[in-house]
């Protein structure tokens, strides 16, 4: 009977060792969110994880009484020193180490499970455990939630997606990645410079050479500019050259609304959202003395977001910035 007592004490004492572990290693709002996605398990541990303090209390007063039980028994079949070393090896090997290390990579699985046990034990030794636990929460408050900065999020996505059993692809993770990353750059890093911007004077003439210069550029708007490119007046959208009567002149043509000036050191986030409020896809990036530095489009934005350069079947340049360079 005493070596059947043992045996159940160990298993008893494992438990509660595997349990603290295995349920105080998940974080509330993780359980949370696995709850708002519908996961059952996540519910189950959930009721009892949320009283944090409470938990640890129970289980740890739980496991201190079954290993102090297990050393008297231990103590009716062999001597002091015999005792103590059969007690340590029994606790350290199978109340400590194999149950730990099992609740630990299958922690709300097993906790799911084994929930409603727990909760009886709260319920048996709540006259003990709660007026600790209310203190614990005077001194300590509540569980400081888990805060990621950007970089440790990009690197929990980059090891995400390189587990097979993940349902992240490398486009995802990319994507993903280049949205956490874009607001910290700033549009200086994505406009196309002065130097390769296609521009024309507002009292240019849309005569056949110049309609041929358009569709060579391939841009679909146009910024237009009076006296000099510092001066941007319009913008000309190519579509409205459709059916358009020979030799008519720009300044007949071009929008002058929605001209949205910037500087080049707003930041990307800032930019997408100007360009959502004002229903414009193109922005003229000026320096401190308004002249020009270059322009800035939707498309720029977004391929800083989706990490990728965006070719259509118009653009005759990839890259406006090494143009720049060259030139």
């Amino acid at each position: 009977m005493d070596y059947f007592i043992i045996a159940l004490l160990v298993i008893i004492s494992g438990f509660f060792s595997g349990l603290t572990l295995g349920l105080l290693s998940l974080d509330i709002n993780e359980l949370k969110r696995k709850v708002f996605l519908g996961n059952k398990n996540a519910k189950k541990v959930l009721s009892v994880r949320k009283k944090g303090n409470l938990l640890l209390c129970t289980l740890l007063l739980g496991n201190v009484a079954v290993n102090s039980t297990l050393a008297i028994f231990l103590g009716n079949i062999a001597s002091g020193f015999i005792a103590g070393t059969i007690a340590t090896g029994l606790i350290v090997i199978f109340g400590e180490i194999i149950p730990q290390a099992t609740f630990a990579r299958h922690a709300l699985r097993i906790g799911a499970s084994t929930a409603w046990i727990v909760k009886i034990f709260i319920l048996l030794f709540s006259p003990i455990c709660l007026p600790i636990a209310w203190i614990l929460d005077k001194l300590l408050g509540e569980e400081m939630p888990t805060i990621y900065s950007k970089k440790e999020l990009m690197k929990i996505v980059e090891e995400h997606e390189s587990y097979k059993e993940s349902d992240l692809d490398a486009d995802e993770e990319r994507i993903i990645k280049g949205a956490l990353s874009y607001s910290n750059k700033t549009v200086e890093e994505i406009m196309t410079p002065r130097t390769v911007v296609f521009a024309l004077n507002k009292e240019t003439i849309l005569d056949k050479t110049t309609l041929h210069r358009i569709k060579k550029e391939g841009f679909t708007r146009i910024p237009i500019y009076e006296d000099s490119i510092d001066h941007v007046v319009g913008i000309l959208y190519t579509k409205d050259l459709i059916n358009l009567a020979s030799s008519s002149s720009i300044k007949n043509v071009f929008k002058k609304e929605s001209i949205i000036i910037i500087a080049e050191d707003l930041n990307l986030d800032e930019l997408l959202n100007l360009f959502i409020k004002s229903k414009t896809h193109i922005a003229f990036v000026k320096n401190e003395y308004q002249g020009l530095e270059g322009v800035v489009t939707l498309e720029d934005v977004l391929e800083e977001i989706l990490c990728v350069e965006i070719i259509d079947e118009t653009d005759t340049v990839i890259d406006l910035q090494k143009k720049a360079r060259i030139k």
